[in-house]
């Protein structure tokens, strides 16, 4: 499978741009400008799976509802969703991408579509009955929409604005020009995290959705932040944020245990980029980690075995597209070692030599 990861920073919608939505425009101009320039170089031919960060288009850090009011799109019918269904008809491929979903109003708990006008057409007023949702849509290389997903556990810039959704995803759907049906989970950043983090560490309970599930791909769409400083987030831009990257492996730990799956499972991981401003009073100005990755997940081996492969991962203040093909050997991966479960996420990354040794291996 050959997987893409537009990893990029979205300028936030402020007052003194938001008038004809000048930085929405902008992202997706920035977005089509990092897809064309692969695109020409051939880099996007045959490509399967296109996946975009959280809130691609509008920014994450919205402190209240009003505040994002002018942004939310009907239900995988607006802005976000008609560029999903240009690239995906372009490029051939399924393309997922974060956007901010106000649901009908009609319906009490807003599954019955959305039919909300937005900033795009003329604007709404928000209030506390405002149904809006932090959501994920799919769309198919024929422009279908085939999938979609409301974050299930909100995070505190979330709980500004957004509703819970009901439930992880899972599901059939079609990837890549050929339209091959893949059993799919799908999260949305503080999706893999413990439920308000007052859940029980070792609950997993996004990771075990996708063990029971028998995902063979799982896409989380992110917009996860970093405590590193702006100056070293620049001094260290094209690397990645290691810690983060441990961390991630760390919440799919029910993969590696010896109940997890004996086929690989892919795992992608899209996040964004750069820093925004004050998001309220419990989160304030923030800045994101970047380092998106593809890894490949099952159940471990014996100790000094690889059981996580990471194809790729880009730099944390890296912008552009992180290119894999997930037929090749991976870039890096992860060894198990014996040593207490607890240290996991710390684990060291190996080098291209090892994971090859250990695929030849098998």
């Amino acid at each position: 499978m050959r997987i893409a990861i537009l990893q990029y920073s979205p300028i936030l919608p402020t007052p003194s741009t938001s008038k004809n939505n000048v930085s929405i425009a902008a992202n997706f101009s920035r977005a089509e400008s990092l897809l064309m320039r692969e695109e020409r170089s051939g880099a996007l031919d045959s490509i399967d799976l296109l996946v975009l960060p959280e809130l691609a288009f509008t920014g994450y850090n919205h402190p209240s509802i009003a505040a994002i009011a002018p942004y939310l799109e009907p239900t995988a019918d607006g802005p976000s969703t008609r560029w999903a269904i240009r690239t995906a008809t372009r490029m051939k491929c399924t393309v997922a991408v974060g956007y901010p979903e106000a649901a009908a109003p009609s319906s009490p708990n807003g599954d019955g579509g959305g039919n909300w006008n937005t900033a795009y057409d003329s604007h709404i007023t928000a209030n506390e009955s405002t149904i809006a949702y932090n959501s994920l849509v799919f769309v198919d290389a024929k422009g279908q929409v085939v999938a979609h997903h409301r974050k299930h556990f909100l995070y505190f810039t979330d709980d500004n604005w957004a509703k819970e959704g009901t439930s992880f995803y899972s599901g059939v759907i079609p990837i890549g020009d050929g339209g091959q049906r893949v059993k799919a989970a799908a999260g949305i950043c503080m999706d893999i995290n413990p439920y308000k983090f007052e859940a029980p560490w070792t609950a997993y309970e996004f990771a075990n959705h996708c063990r029971i599930a028998k995902a063979k791909v799982v896409v989380v769409s992110m917009a996860w932040l970093t405590g590193m400083s702006a100056q070293d987030l620049l001094d260290e831009a094209m690397r990645p944020d290691m810690d983060t990257l441990g961390y991630w492996i760390e919440r799919f730990r029910p993969l590696l245990e010896a109940s997890g799956p004996e086929e690989e499972v892919i795992v992608v991981f899209a996040n964004r980029t750069g820093e925004e401003g004050h998001g309220g009073e419990k989160v304030g100005e923030v800045r994101y980690a970047g380092s998106s990755a593809v890894m490949g997940m099952k159940k471990a081996g014996d100790p000094g075995s690889v059981h996580v492969k990471i194809w790729d991962v880009m730099g944390r203040a890296q912008d552009g597209l992180l290119i894999v093909d997930t037929t090749h050997p991976a870039k890096f991966g992860v060894k198990r070692q014996a040593q207490p479960e607890e240290n996991l996420g710390k684990e060291e990354l190996e080098t291209k030599a090892a994971v090859e040794t250990k695929v030849e291996a098998s």
